[in-house]
């Protein structure tokens, strides 16, 4: 495969696929990703009403597609990019893929192979809401493209891989733990290293040494400490469960909580696990919605359960801040990536709120104009740097693959 190899980054949610498009595979920077971006979009809403968006040229174009699944979402992206003429020649094609989940076999970008995909599709139990999705759609892609166009999967587990003993086991029979591979994997490791690396570009006098608290939230949430682009701590675990509070994840509950609703419901543990992957966060305490912006409107209105959800939210967000606070000894720049992260103004201010105390003072004029945007906002009183940075996963999706590609081409 020539220098010249088109990437298509694909970057499978619970119910969502975003993808981009990279040409000319000579792009190293965010700005030369940018120039090299052909077309970019996302399909939203499988499952129900999904709505597929591109960008291309300049232009910006949106239609609603009937997606059961991420296959048949692939299947609208790759029509219209195939009208598009954005693929080129398949020969010079590879696809890079988001695995969630890699288990303790896989912490580096992998070429996959159909031995790979198997080991892959054995871990799907443990990131339920993503792993499936991934697997699909690299089997699809094998079914569509052949054996000529690779597929390189790279792991959101990658970028914590490094965690300290300390923080990367449980304290459980320590035999257990061995013999199952059970330890804190952390999760959204590309989002946290986006943050990290867009943070040294954008800051004048980066700190070698620097202590950043990197907060993705979205449907699903985490927060992660990183010393010197490292992390060291992440509230993400064995699973994508346990931590925040997210869209319908519980977060953090006592273990016991498993076995006493399995009791008293007269169902197995497995299916308290779903209730809390699938029907608790946000949706399970307002009863209502995990949308957090219809959540804003509802306590608006004056709903009770909607204002305590936010409320939760908030102040789980703001407790994993001073937890990571003194994991890294002092914070020099806390980052908000993520749908709500990056677009919410009103989160951002809440989880701000009261900090004073650790240096941390939000500029209201600058929160409200950083949606979406990399900006700083915090004031210039403020010690601590407080930023927004909208993660572009798909820049080091494809950066991956093309590492992996020189590396065996």
């Amino acid at each position: 495969m020539s220098d010249d190899v088109t990437v298509l980054a694909l970057n499978a949610g619970s119910s969502s696929l975003k993808f981009r498009v990279f040409g000319n595979g000579h792009w190293a920077s965010a700005a030369e990703a940018q120039a090299a971006t052909v077309a970019r979009g996302s399909v939203k809403g499988i499952g129900a009403r999904a709505v597929l968006e591109i960008e291309h040229g300049g232009d910006r174009s949106e239609v609603e597609c009937a997606c059961s699944d991420h296959v048949t979402a692939l299947d609208h992206i790759l029509e219209k990019l195939c009208a598009l003429d954005v693929l080129g020649d398949t020969r010079q094609l590879a696809v890079g893929h988001r695995v969630v989940h890699g288990g303790t076999h896989f912490s580096v970008p992998i070429l996959v192979t159909p031995l790979v995909l198997s080991d892959l599709r054995s871990l799907s139990g443990l990131a339920p809401l993503h792993n499936g999705a991934a697997c699909d759609l690299v089997q699809h892609c094998f079914d569509r493209f052949g054996s000529e166009v690779p597929s390189v999967a790279v792991f959101d587990t990658a970028f914590h891989a490094g965690l300290p003993a300390h923080a990367a086991y449980y304290a459980i029979p320590w035999e257990l733990s061995e013999k199952h591979g059970i330890r804190r994997f952390g999760f959204h490791g590309l989002a946290h290293q986006w943050m990290w690396e867009r943070w040294n570009d954008l800051t004048v006098h980066p700190l070698v040494r620097a202590r950043l608290i990197t907060l993705q939230l979205g449907q699903g949430c985490s927060t992660a400490a990183v010393l010197g682009g490292r992390s060291i701590d992440v509230t993400m675990g064995f699973t994508p469960l346990e931590g925040l509070m997210s869209s319908t994840r519980s977060g953090d509950v006592d273990p016991a909580v498993v076995s006493f609703l399995a009791d008293v419901e007269g169902v197995d543990a497995s299916t308290v696990t779903s209730w809390l992957n699938t029907r608790s966060g946000l949706l399970g305490v307002s009863g209502t919605s995990f949308d957090l912006r219809v959540l804003l409107a509802a306590e608006a209105r004056g709903d009770e359960r909607a204002h305590l959800a936010i409320e939760m939210f908030c102040h789980r967000i703001r407790k994993s801040i001073g937890a990571m606070a003194a994991v890294l000894g002092g914070v020099d720049a806390i980052v908000f990536a993520g749908g709500i992260g990056e677009n919410s103004p009103e989160v951002r201010a809440r989880v701000a709120r009261g900090m004073a105390w650790c240096g941390v003072e939000i500029d209201d004029v600058r929160n409200q104009a950083a949606t979406g945007a990399d900006r700083r906002i915090s004031s210039d009183a403020s010690s601590v740097g407080v930023w927004v940075i909208p993660a572009q996963e798909e820049i080091l999706i494809a950066r991956s693959v093309l590492g992996r590609l020189q590396e065996h081409p």
